[in-house]
């Protein structure tokens, strides 16, 4: 399906996905910090540039949600092209990044389960800065429960002087037989 919101401007949507297709005079429109080399800006983020550029189109909502999705997925180019900086909490990109910079040297949380054999703790497997895509250094921690239930946003970072390294048998599965003594 194909909605024109004016020349130059097309929303296409199938069963799948969708987004904004500009013409290349529409396209040039878009602020530079924000323009694509391709005329496709899709349905989950892209659209709120198409909106913020040309706010005509959008309703006072669509304008404002687009707003929070530019400072939450592009804080950077929200701050240059609105000359202003945004505090602590306006974006989660920002508070994402300043978390990852804080926590880098850290152990953080990647998965984690209610212990079977320590009842009132929970079972955490950490990775130095919370790479998930990395098990280097991967250690399992016992943590109370209720501390582990007020985790933050971004996850729960291990405090070695309070969370004791955990070499037991494991309520994770897939621990089970790894070598470690479980």
């Amino acid at each position: 399906m194909a909605v024109i919101y004016a020349e130059g401007v097309v929303a296409h949507s199938t069963a799948g996905h969708g987004g904004f297709h500009l013409s290349a005079d529409r396209n040039a429109k878009v602020h530079r910090l924000l323009r694509k080399d391709t005329p496709w800006y899709e349905e989950d983020c892209e659209w709120a540039i198409v909106a913020i550029s040309f706010p005509d189109l959008f309703t006072g909502y669509e304008r404002a949600a687009a707003d929070k999705t530019i400072r939450n997925t592009w804080p950077d180019a929200w701050e240059a092209i609105h000359g202003a900086k945004l505090a602590e909490g306006e974006s989660w990109a920002r508070d994402r990044r300043a978390f990852d910079q804080r926590h880098a040297a850290d152990y953080i949380v990647t998965s984690a389960i209610l212990s079977v054999q320590h009842p009132g703790m929970t079972e955490a497997v950490a990775v130095v800065g919370g790479d998930r895509r990395s098990d280097d250094d991967e250690r399992r921690f016992l943590v109370p429960s209720d501390e582990y239930a007020g985790r933050g946003r971004f996850g729960f970072v291990i405090d070695p002087d309070r969370h004791a390294e955990y070499h037991g048998p494991s309520s994770f599965i897939g621990w089970r037989g790894r070598g470690d003594g479980s």
